[in-house]
């Protein structure tokens, strides 16, 4: 026995749009800092316009996996193309995980072997990356916690703003200084800002594809409460996961008295059920499953747990 209830797609159409408008900025600001890092020759800039390539890719996954994920279910994908934006985000975060580690190689490199940079264009492209950075934060801002896809695309943006920053500052110094080995040193500024955030997200994501148990879901208190329901005997083969942001899952074989299927007591414990689930916790689970089973049902189990 079960129960579902539809979940919106308000926000899908305002975050394609989000989506697409940043992705034409990063899109032309990557051409420039590309040119920009070739003319300086600031590993820096390179490394900037490296993340500014994979934001651009990875916004064209978000928006690929927005559109994706606003087609309705049908009979063979039952929950539709939901779980798309989970893997969008997952396929960034790996992304930047190799462009991180590139980063940070590299610095390295320039720290022991400095190059000769030229400030002046390095400041300039970093100053137009920096301008097109905060215009598309502004842009995602507003829909960064409707899933994992938004938060992926703003987290990267936002590691590429403070990029930008790093540059110009290591532009001033040079210029100042001629200390040529900032550019090194911003280069792996950058590497230690992108690595942190994209683990993070990374684990998340993958907590979401292994199926575990959505965050802030204690499901052994879930049982407890479960089992204190009326009339509820035992409950086993308990299963929580997470199909997409927002879109929590739960499943459970829930053992009660036999006598109620005989004296009306069944839609009662279901209701009762559903509605532990959906409000009780901090987690709200609308879309639960509970197979009632009688007492004796329990010699026909294959396995329990």
């Amino acid at each position: 026995m079960g129960a579902g209830h539809g979940h919106g797609h308000g926000h899908a159409g305002t975050d394609r749009r989000r989506l697409l408008v940043a992705l034409s900025l990063t899109g032309t600001v990557l051409v420039a800092q590309t040119v920009g890092a070739l003319w300086s020759g600031s590993l820096a800039l390179l490394a900037d316009a490296g993340h500014m390539l994979t934001d651009a890719a990875g916004l064209l996954i978000a928006f690929l996996a927005a559109s994706l994920a606003a087609r309705p279910a049908d009979l063979r994908r039952t929950w539709g193309f939901r779980r798309a934006e989970v893997l969008a985000a997952a396929l960034q975060a790996g992304i930047l995980l190799c462009v991180g580690v590139f980063i940070l190689v590299e610095g390295v490199k320039r720290l022991v072997t400095p190059s000769e940079v030229a400030s002046g264009a390095m400041l300039v492209f970093g100053v137009v990356g920096l301008a097109a950075n905060v215009v598309a934060l502004l842009v995602l801002s507003g829909g960064r916690k409707n899933s994992f896809n938004m938060r992926a695309a703003f987290l990267e943006v936002v590691n590429d703003a403070l990029g930008s920053v790093a540059v110009i500052v290591a532009a001033v110094v040079i210029a100042t200084t001629g200390w040529t080995r900032a550019d090194a040193v911003v280069s792996l500024l950058i590497g230690a800002l992108i690595l942190p955030r994209t683990v993070k997200l990374l684990r998340e994501t993958v907590d979401v594809l292994l199926e575990s148990a959505p965050r802030g879901l204690d499901l052994a208190d879930v049982r407890r409460h479960l089992e204190e329901v009326p009339h509820v005997v035992a409950v086993h083969d308990l299963h929580a996961s997470t199909i997409a942001t927002g879109l929590p899952v739960l499943s459970a074989h829930v053992v009660v008295a036999d006598g109620c299927f005989t004296d009306g007591h069944v839609p009662e414990i279901l209701d009762q059920l559903q509605e532990c689930v959906a409000e009780h916790f901090a987690v709200t689970v609308e879309h639960s499953t509970f197979q009632l089973e009688p007492e004796q049902h329990a010699e026909h189990e294959i396995a329990t747990h």
